[in-house]
């Protein structure tokens, strides 16, 4: 029974020693690979490319700025920060200064889209984004507001954001049923509702007996005009389509 209870616990030690052991190894090896974060401000990108190359760490530049403290060229901030352990092949991402700002922000409000992009491009300025809005009045394809504004100072980026008018959609509507309705009734609906009257015609007559006529009997009268009284069979659009404001609507009426 000692000899068992030898051997079980001389096995339980050995599995502990194997664990710890393992532990160990994979903690060496993980951290192996760790390096750390050099400082990058104040240098440029091709001076912090060489800071960086022997820690297998990659550089880039994500964003430009303005800045009165950090030199034209320079790096202003990183990402991570300088001392943070990372794995080797890990990413640094730093912004760039572009010195004071020198530019002014010009006002592009009241132009086209493409001429203020080109007025601001002109400037060394990039359009940051566009939003579209609607706004009863003005024509499509104006500028209404910018952002920053003009002749802004303290302008952290060379960006500038612009909202563009664009064309209303006109209303939709659900094509009613005018089918046995008055060609009166019906055109004064429409016209009251904003859509206009196309073309009127007169349906088929009804097929003519098979019977063969008398010789003596009377020529076919003229085929009826439309009136006012005149009743609605077709409708072009058929009720239930969706139609938009100011569509033209067609009758075949009896």
């Amino acid at each position: 029974m000692k000899n068992v209870f030898r051997f079980a616990m001389m096995a339980l030690v050995l599995v502990v020693v194997a664990l710890v052991s393992a532990l160990t190894a994979m903690r060496f090896a993980i951290h192996g690979q760790e390096v750390q974060v050099p400082v990058l401000v104040g240098l440029t990108p091709a001076e912090a490319e060489r800071a960086i190359a022997g820690s297998g760490l990659q550089l880039e530049v994500e964003r430009q700025y303005y800045s009165p403290q950090i030199p034209e060229g320079r790096i202003m901030t990183q990402v991570p920060l300088p001392g943070t352990k990372v794995r080797r092949g890990w990413q640094v991402r730093v912004a760039q200064s572009l010195g004071p700002q020198r530019v002014a922000i010009p006002d592009v409000t009241k132009e086209s889209e493409r001429a203020a992009e080109w007025n601001l491009r002109r400037r060394g300025l990039d359009l940051a984004s566009t939003a579209e809005m609607q706004f009863p009045g003005a024509s499509a394809d104006q500028v209404l507001a910018q952002s920053p504004p003009p002749n802004a100072n303290q302008v952290s980026a060379p960006k500038t954001s612009l909202l563009v008018t664009v064309t209303a959609n006109p209303p939709a509507f659900v094509m009613p049923s005018f089918v046995g309705q008055p060609l009166g009734s019906a055109s004064r609906t429409l016209q009251d509702a904003g859509f206009k009257l196309g073309n009127v015609t007169m349906a088929p007559p009804a097929p003519a007996s098979a019977a063969t006529p008398n010789a003596g009997s009377p020529a076919p009268a003229a085929p009826a005009q439309p009136s006012p009284a005149s009743i609605i069979v077709v409708q072009t659009p058929p009720a239930g389509q969706k139609i938009l404001s100011g569509a033209i609507i067609s009758f075949e009426v009896r």
